[in-house]
């Protein structure tokens, strides 16, 4: 906990600040109801670009975009539940705890099982899931809470009678494997197709959509707001805290990271299709502001990201160069050897 606490403490800033600039662009508007928009991380495209561009960056930076991601994404996901529930139905809700208590006693109990076959989760654990999303769905609570309720019901690390954590990963991370090319190759196209699509008039109509208060409240919230806010965040914590920043990596590092956090995408245009009306024309600005926000973001992360990788490749390869670090370069044989090459 004490470890994760800067991260997650980044993350709270990085919901809060970019949410507190929506609201200065639509104060006293109708539009104001779209304050959630910028506050969302999309967590694969975030951590996409970074393994594209940033194979030499410290892995402790990667840890803490994810930890960063999960821990946003899941405050984007209570503030759905939270203010975008009107009404909720306290019947379907309640009977959605019984498939949901026997999801979690099954992989709880038989993740050795479900991890060995394949097959017992598509028919077994998926019909229970499937009546856990109905029945929250007409509890009138957002149904993507009920994906992230069974998520918490997988087991993450192995249990002491199949061998404790050290035996392996547990059985979430043998689903995240199965499930992912589902996930990443048909759920997440498919819904960015349906949910991205706009409709702003030509030139004109886009101009009039990238000046509209939604719009510039999303851009600036996502691109200024995140990094603004997880820097920001970052810093109080350590200082309070009396922590230091991991050793692996500097402010600029992170400075980086929090510009990726800035890629709203798929989250955010969700939140977009909760906060108006289908018909109205916030809903067409919000989109063409997530999506112009979450290329800005990631362009300019990478152009600070790959400048930094660049570094840290020239460190390794001078690191490489003196591998017993006694201040003498090392000499190899040629690679043709017989037996590889040879430290001399």
């Amino acid at each position: 906990p004490r470890h994760a606490m800067v991260p997650v403490a980044a993350a709270v800033g990085g919901v809060v600040v970019p949410a507190g600039i929506y609201l200065l662009f639509n104060a006293g508007s109708e539009t104001v109801g779209g304050w959630a928009i910028p506050t969302a991380t999309d967590i694969a495209f975030a951590v996409a670009v970074l393994a594209i561009i940033g194979s030499h960056l410290p892995p402790a930076l990667r840890l803490f975009l994810l930890t960063l991601a999960v821990v946003d994404d899941l405050m984007a996901i209570t503030i759905i539940a939270v203010f975008y529930t009107e009404n909720v139905g306290v019947t379907p809700l309640l009977l959605a705890l019984i498939p949901l208590a026997a999801f979690a006693f099954l992989a709880q109990r038989f993740p050795r099982f479900f991890g060995l076959h394949a097959w017992a989760a598509w028919v077994i654990l998926l019909p229970l899931g499937l009546v856990v999303w109905i029945l929250v769905h007409e509890a009138g609570i957002h149904a993507t809470v009920a994906g992230v309720l069974l998520g918490f019901a997988v087991p993450v690390l192995r249990s002491q009678a199949s061998g404790g954590p050290e035996a392996g990963h547990g059985l979430a991370e043998e689903f995240e494997h199965r499930f992912r090319p589902i996930s990443a190759g048909f759920a997440v196209p498919v819904f960015a197709f349906f949910s991205a699509g706009v409709a702003v008039g030509g030139w004109e109509g886009l101009g009039t959509a990238l000046t509209a208060p939604v719009t510039l409240g999303i851009i600036v919230g996502l691109v200024l707001g995140k990094p603004i806010g997880i820097v920001g965040a970052t810093w109080l914590t350590i200082k309070i805290s009396r922590q230091r920043l991991d050793h692996s990596y500097r402010w600029i590092d992170l400075f980086g990271v929090s510009l990726l956090a800035g890629i709203g995408f798929t989250v955010s245009l969700l939140i977009a299709e909760l906060s108006f009306p289908a018909d109205s024309p916030s809903t067409d600005f919000a989109k063409v502001a997530v999506l112009t926000a979450s290329v800005l973001a990631a362009l300019i992360a990478a152009v600070v990201l790959s400048t930094r990788n660049q570094q840290y490749r020239r460190i390794e390869a001078e690191e490489s160069v003196d591998a017993d670090h006694d201040g003498i370069p090392d000499v190899y044989e040629s690679d043709d050897a017989a037996d590889g090459p040879r430290r001399l």
